[in-house]
């Protein structure tokens, strides 16, 4: 049920961010005095809609995004006389860029806000000391790392050795550890299929094991998470939470770029083992969010556990729907900015020359290419989807 609330919490955050995206537009062209005729969220049959004045408001059956239909949006439309006046590409080119670009500010602004709750009310994760004390034993080898236990697969080594939640371990290999991080290193140190000796401690008694490692995606595998103590969160004040804010939009900017850099190079890698390893392979679809978003909810902890990374998760959702709708391809928010600043570009160098405006751009020629980046997109959404559903990425333990 957790899990299910948590896919639902993150449909529940992309509609608002969608509705928040079209609503930007929408209400910079009434600003303006443009006509918007219809203001929609989803694509598909018509669930519900209602006329408020000049605009038709309504929720369609596949809550995948929204339009809002503005009047002479392109050259392409046939306007009606009376209409003429109010249309889009007949404005002046600095309220159409206003227009153009109020979605994604939409976007940024909700993302702002999120993280600046983040900040004052959840606060900051501090993260703690991960020490020797078994928090969590592993039922299984899963099949990679992070992976699920899947039926039929081997104990944990760890469990079939019988460790338990609560031991401490103080040697592995006849190496004392005092820290998680050299028991790490004993444990990528011995080689996996051969037994080793690990005394643990446990109720004040130490105990003696013999645990066979096995192997995960080339590494030997003991199947043990880390207690970790000493976690706290830190709520920060209104001007160091706008700082916090900015910063994470402008680092989940710079990783997105990174990541979009080397998608092409990661897509062999979509469906391997390796996937998660490779920052073109951490990009994921909606179907992908859902999930991490049913893990955060479903991860146990207290309510900040979930809070914070949930808000994180929709801010960069946010952040991403504005990056990617400021690329200079149709029929996204910054191809029409580039075809208006061609156009404001194209009249200038003709007033220069003495020669009147050459008025809007032919956009049929841009056909071609929108098309094309239409097929991209959408084959690429597919494709992301159909990895999130046979390969699905895991929240880090």
């Amino acid at each position: 049920m957790a899990y299910l609330l948590g896919v639902v919490a993150f449909v529940a955050a992309l509609v608002l961010s969608v509705t928040l995206h079209e609503a930007g537009h929408l209400v910079a062209a009434k600003r303006f005095g443009m006509k918007a005729t219809q203001f929609f969220v989803g694509f598909g049959p018509t669930l519900w809609s209602r006329r408020h004045g000049e605009t038709e408001y309504g929720v369609k059956a596949i809550l995948l995004g929204g339009f809002v239909r503005i009047v002479g949006y392109t050259t392409l439309e046939k306007l009606d006389e009376a209409d003429r006046p109010r249309a889009f590409y007949l404005q002046p080119a600095r309220r159409r860029a206003v227009v153009i670009v109020a979605g994604v500010a939409a976007n940024l602004l909700l993302a702002f806000v999120l993280l600046v709750a983040l900040a004052t009310v959840v606060g900051v994760r501090q993260a703690g000391t991960a020490t020797t004390v078994v928090e969590r034993v592993s039922a299984c080898v899963p099949e990679r790392l992070g992976g699920r236990c899947a039926p039929g697969r081997p104990p944990s080594p760890a469990r079939a050795a019988g460790l338990r939640s609560g031991d401490r371990i103080v040697s592995f290999a006849g190496r004392p550890v005092g820290g998680w991080q050299e028991l790490r290193a004993a444990i990528r140190a011995a080689p996996a299929g051969r037994a080793v000796p690990v005394v643990a401690e446990r109720d004040g008694t130490r105990r003696a094991f013999q645990v066979r490692l096995a192997e995960v995606d080339g590494e030997p595998f003991l199947g043990v998470t880390a207690r970790v103590v000493g976690v706290r969160y830190d709520r920060l004040g209104p001007g160091e939470a706008v700082v916090f804010a900015l910063k994470g939009i402008a680092v989940t900017v710079a990783q997105m770029g990174r990541a979009l850099a080397a998608l092409p190079a990661a897509l062999p890698e979509l469906f391997s083992p390796q996937r998660g390893q490779s920052a073109g392979g951490q990009i994921g679809s909606v179907v992908g969010a859902g999930q991490i978003s049913g893990e955060i909810f479903a991860s146990g902890g207290s309510w900040r556990d979930a809070a914070g990374p949930y808000l994180a998760l929709v801010a960069s959702i946010n952040v991403f729907l504005g990056a990617l709708n400021v690329l200079p391809l149709l029929p996204l928010d910054g191809g029409h900015l580039a075809v208006l600043g061609y156009e404001r570009l194209r009249a200038r160098i003709a007033r220069a020359r003495g020669r009147s405006d050459p008025g809007p751009v032919d956009i049929t020629r841009l056909l071609p290419v929108t098309y094309l980046a239409v097929v991209l997109l959408v084959g690429l959404g597919v494709l992301l989807i159909v990895a999130d559903l046979l390969n699905p990425l895991r929240l880090s333990p």
